[in-house]
């Protein structure tokens, strides 16, 4: 079992006491985005030994509304937030902010805000060249990319699409609604998972002109009423996994990536045969190793495990782990896959887990912080 949370003075000593160990070569920072309210104002850090188990709570790092999902900059020196508002700074429309990161201390200084045209932008991700941020907006149904400058700092929209479109669910799919966006391993695709069409838009990325093209006609459409909410690229590139909150499934692709098509392969539940509650899904991660994916359950309130196979991509059922609070969002493991933090929104709480590498079980280290509201989680690796 990992220790518990330690104060900042105390784990300034561990750390103190463990150089000559080689202890500390696996450390990060590691970024939580909120739901502001009467438990947080903004963005929370923490600084983690995965060698030790040592985990500091670094506290408020930065103060600004909803900053529900988080992105890095590829070169590890910048950190963008989605402000999930459908009016930012008197202006109509949600925001995305971006900070310098102190690595020292893990504070933030805000560079600047852009508007991200559309309402309620609930995810973001910066290109693999470091030169766009991408995001998608919930209330609006639309994506958009921001163009960034050497010094990190966001320029206006350079592109806009407005998403169209509706699906059978009358309560959640009148209109679409954007939910995430992410790039392809070589950069060249973006893909907007769209809950309220039913819909994964495959748009051309281009580094310097960010998302200049319309989404390809063969953007590939899920059944009618699944709610496509997040998405995740196997390491090996070939194949996509995306989870549908409406109806509690994850579904395969096989992936091509001379032209971005994606092709159906299977669709498994992510809930225990027998579960008679209500429940959506949140998160889809694939563990560093690309033997796992595990996606999160709301209502039921855990993650499901499954094993993949390395040659088809296809899944099977290994287990579930209850996530130590309510409705959990998304969930991350460090990089170095032995650990895995669960955001449970409804319970302010964060769970950490340690991870079989042989069988993607997991196991609760004892470990908990405890932060208003937390949605994403997101690891920075640091000296």
């Amino acid at each position: 079992m990992f220790p518990p949370i330690r104060s900042r003075w105390f784990s300034m000593l561990c750390a103190m006491a463990l150089p000559m160990s080689g202890a500390l070569a696996e450390s990060y920072l590691v970024y939580v985005g909120t739901y502001t309210g009467p438990k947080s104002k903004g963005i929370h850090a923490y600084r983690a030994d995965v060698s030790g188990g040592i985990i500091e709570e670094l506290g408020l790092v930065a103060e600004t509304p909803n900053p529900t999902f988080l992105a890095l900059h590829p070169n590890g020196r910048y950190l963008y937030a989605a402000n999930e508002v459908g009016e930012f700074g008197g202006k109509k429309g949600g925001a995305v902010t971006g900070y310098e990161i102190d690595v020292a201390t893990g504070k933030l200084r805000e560079l600047n805000h852009a508007s991200t045209v559309g309402g309620g932008p609930c995810h973001l991700v910066v290109d693999r060249a470091g030169r766009q941020v991408l995001v998608a907006n919930y209330g609006g149904g639309s994506v958009a990319s921001l163009p960034l400058d050497a010094s990190g700092r966001l320029g206006e929209a350079s592109a806009f699409h407005q998403h169209q479109g509706s699906s059978v669910n009358p309560a959640r799919q009148k209109e679409p609604h954007g939910h995430s966006i992410n790039v392809s391993p070589d950069n060249r695709f973006a893909f907007a998972a769209d809950l309220g069409t039913d819909r994964v838009y495959v748009y051309p990325l281009d580094p310097s002109r960010g998302l200049s093209s319309p989404a390809l006609a063969s953007s590939p459409a899920l059944p009618a009423g699944s709610g496509p909410r997040h998405l995740a690229f196997h390491p090996s590139g070939k194949f996509v996994y995306v989870i549908n909150e409406l109806l509690s499934t994850i579904s395969v692709f096989t992936y091509k990536a001379s032209d971005g098509s994606m092709t159906p392969l299977q669709t498994v539940g992510t809930l225990p045969q027998g579960f008679q509650g209500s429940s959506t899904t949140a998160e889809v991660v694939v563990h560093p190793s690309g033997r796992f994916v595990y996606g999160s359950n709301r209502g039921h309130d855990s993650v499901a495990i499954f094993s993949v196979d390395p040659s088809t991509g296809r899944l099977t059922p290994a287990g579930h782990e209850l996530t130590g609070g309510k409705t959990p969002r998304n969930f991350n493991f460090d990089p170095s896959g032995r650990t895995m933090w669960a955001a449970n929104q409804s319970t302010d709480n964060i769970v950490v887990f340690r991870v079989d590498t042989e069988t993607g079980l997991l196991r609760r280290t004892g470990q908990e912080m405890k932060v208003g509201a937390p949605v994403c989680v997101k690891f920075l690796k640091v000296p």
